[in-house]
């Protein structure tokens, strides 16, 4: 975000990792702390704003980013390469386990994942930002949503039947994923991030953009913008929830309102206490969100390596360091699984320390 970085920005990036890899990295998914399970379908809960949040960082960071570059052939190519490179990464993540190292079913491995997404909505997101101004990007989005809730909610499939927004089969979310990706899906009948919710996710992102620039902008009291806009956000999120349920793996429009007016009120308040009160304030988070893409790909990448890695004939690596170090009479199975969490994320922050001090920005 070069000369015009915002503190608040990178803080809300590093917080954004740090809870992608607590929620991803428990003792044991059979005893997860309540708060870092996601919603079993409709609903919210803190693990669900996560990923929005970050794809609502990606935005603000295009605003910064992509300022002043010009639409040339030079531009776009790093926009691909840097698109083609996150998806990539995607991928090898969803080959290594548990195929490498011997890839022997690749009919099953998953295609959508979260890097994916990053790559595919940091890519049409970023290309817009360099063609629209701040009103057909505010137009595009309210479209975009409308018409999602339209063609969820009343647009029939072939047999006359009319969807719902359950869970499969009668929703065009996991109708298409299946349909298309057969059974490279994460669950047998839906993806998380599949093709279809991918579309909203994008607004998520482009709403980034759009807060971005009024961080960029000359005007007073910015803090005070910020706070109303996530008001209208979440009032309008949750009022258009009793019709389009808020959900995670829908992507709903209620869902993009609701998680990037929380976004916007959490970046409100750390704006203040960072860039308007000139607070010291979670410097710790912004060593992560310095390298937050490769901390995340660390992170995901070893934990794997964990899982796969056998320890004798009952253990792996993880299972041995979470049963021999965090599992005790005195602590509840949801506490020990916590506690693991805990600890692999202060390495992260370690990580992220030594390099931030040692000034390697791996960028991807």
């Amino acid at each position: 975000m070069g000369k015009e970085r915002i503190a608040s920005v990178d803080i809300l990036r590093g917080i954004t990792i740090v809870a992608m890899i607590l929620v991803n990295t428990p003792g044991t998914w059979s005893h997860v702390y309540a708060p870092l399970l996601h919603a079993e379908w409709h609903g919210l809960t803190p693990t669900d704003l996560i990923f929005p949040f970050f794809l609502f960082i990606v935005g603000v960071s295009i605003a910064f980013a992509y300022k002043n570059k010009p639409k040339t052939v030079f531009t776009y190519n790093k926009i691909f390469i840097r698109s083609l490179k996150l998806i990539g990464l995607g991928l090898f993540l969803n080959l290594f386990v548990p195929y490498l190292p011997f890839i022997t079913d690749l009919e099953t491995m998953r295609i959508p994942g979260v890097l994916q997404r990053i790559g595919i909505v940091f890519c049409i997101s970023a290309i817009l930002y360099l063609h629209c101004n701040w009103k057909v990007l505010l137009g595009l989005s309210v479209t975009t949503l409308l018409i999602y809730w339209s063609f969820l909610g009343f647009f029939p499939f072939s047999d006359g039947t009319l969807p719902t927004f359950d869970r499969a089969p009668n929703n065009w979310v996991n109708y298409i994923d299946v349909s298309v990706l057969g059974k490279h899906t994460w669950k047998p009948d839906y993806d998380p991030e599949g093709i279809l919710s991918t579309i909203p996710s994008i607004i998520t992102c482009v709403l980034g953009i759009l807060i971005g620039k009024v961080l960029m902008s000359h005007q007073h009291r910015k803090e005070i913008n910020l706070f109303f806009i996530a008001i209208g956000l979440l009032a309008i999120g949750y009022i258009f929830s009793y019709w389009f349920p808020i959900n995670k793996a829908l992507w709903s429009s209620s869902f993009v309102l609701v998680t990037s007016g929380w976004a916007v009120f959490i970046l409100s308040i750390i704006y203040v206490i960072t860039d308007v009160l000139h607070l010291k304030f979670g410097a710790v988070f912004k060593y992560v969100g310095t390298n937050a893409i490769t901390i995340y790909f660390l992170s995901s990448f070893i934990s794997k390596v964990f899982y796969l890695t056998k320890l004798g004939e009952n253990d792996n690596i993880h299972s041995y360091l979470y049963k021999n170090l965090f599992v005790h009479s005195f602590f509840s199975d949801e506490m020990s699984s916590l506690l693991y969490a805990l600890v692999v994320v202060l390495f992260y922050i370690l990580l992220g320390y030594i390099l931030f001090k040692k000034r390697i920005i791996i960028k991807v």
